[in-house]
């Protein structure tokens, strides 16, 4: 009896680990703006996000916060008096299911110190990685980089700034270098490789 009670809370624990991706959360749109909260290894900052900045892409971030994406993600890349970037999550087939590209949209606000904008690598390439401005990087708004201008500003931190500030950055650009290998074997790679970096506990909207 005992061995079939075991069994039974391993199959449902197993799933109710993983929530199935669904296309249709993608459709989702956000609320013209919102205010939510990231919980992380250096304590709380909160942000607000406005529509008007970039439709798209404060709809994926919704999106993402509103589905639990933002729970134990590895705030892995930090360049001091550059950017904090993280976004790829511990779980390989969530982190894939959210890498569908969103259109690119033109750059109405400035990435100014704490702003936030999604990170890309090309056209229409902005899905789940994000970065927060660690300074004025007034640059990356007319940035021209593989056939797409500007990084598009989605949110902007509102309070918190001094634990943003706190995340370490003694690993520098080294981990921007090895984003496969965290995508592929997750935070038990980064914790065994790399335990300062910090991270995401998790995110979630505010009323």
């Amino acid at each position: 009896m005992k061995k079939i009670v075991l069994l039974a809370s391993i199959v449902l624990l197993s799933s109710c680990a993983t929530v199935k991706f669904k296309d249709k959360w993608l459709k989702e749109k956000a609320p013209n703006t919102f205010t939510a909260r990231f919980e992380t290894t250096q304590g709380n900052f909160d942000i607000v996000a406005r529509r008007l900045w970039s439709p798209k892409g404060v709809d994926r971030l919704y999106q993402m916060i509103k589905k639990d994406y933002y729970t134990d993600v590895a705030i892995f890349r930090v360049v001091p008096n550059f950017v904090a970037q993280f976004g790829i999550h511990n779980d390989s087939l969530i982190n894939k299911s959210w890498q569908k590209g969103i259109e690119d949209e033109p750059v109405l606000a400035k990435n100014d110190s704490m702003s936030i904008s999604f990170a890309r690598g090309g056209v229409n390439t902005r899905s789940n990685q994000i970065f927060i401005n660690l300074k004025n990087n007034n640059r990356l708004d007319t940035l021209t980089y593989s056939g797409v201008t500007g990084f598009p500003v989605i949110a902007k931190v509102i309070s918190g700034k001094e634990n943003v500030l706190k995340f370490y950055n003694g690993y520098g650009d080294k981990l921007g270098y090895k984003q496969d290998s965290i995508a592929k074997f997750g935070n038990k790679y980064l914790r065994e490789k790399f335990p300062k970096v910090d991270y995401i506990i998790k995110a979630y909207i505010l009323k």
